[in-house]
């Protein structure tokens, strides 16, 4: 069970929710998830695992350009990445703890990678 967490974006607390073996925090506000190490890329592996992702992917992206994100686990200042296969994804990963946060609808956009995904990398804008 992770520790009272408080969100990365909003500030708002957080809930545990069990996925599989994994504890996955989720924002009561915002909806934005914060996954713990690797639980991230394995939870991706796990059909139907993207259902813990329950938020409205319009709100995630109105936090998506926020650009000073700590890390809700260690208060360090987290780094922004682009996800190597959808580059359009944007999320933050903690250089202390190795944990990352998701916006709302970025888990499930994830989870499915298809042609359409190939297609809009090509034309997702450069990371600044």
């Amino acid at each position: 069970m992770l520790a009272a967490m408080k969100c990365a974006k909003c500030h708002a607390l957080m809930e545990t929710v069990r996925v599989v073996d994994a504890d996955v925090g989720r924002c009561t506000a915002c909806r934005g998830l914060w996954f713990e190490g690797c639980d991230l890329d394995r939870l991706l592996e796990v059909p139907g695992a993207e259902d813990v992702d329950d938020g409205d992917a319009s709100v995630g992206r109105k936090y998506n350009d926020e650009r000073r994100v700590r890390c809700p686990r260690c208060d360090v200042p987290m780094v922004r990445m682009a996800h190597a296969q959808q580059s359009h994804i944007w999320y933050e990963r903690c250089g202390t703890c190795g944990g990352s946060w998701l916006d709302a609808g970025e888990f499930r956009d994830l989870a499915v990678y298809d042609w359409f995904d190939v297609v809009r990398g090509w034309f997702a804008r450069e990371r600044t």
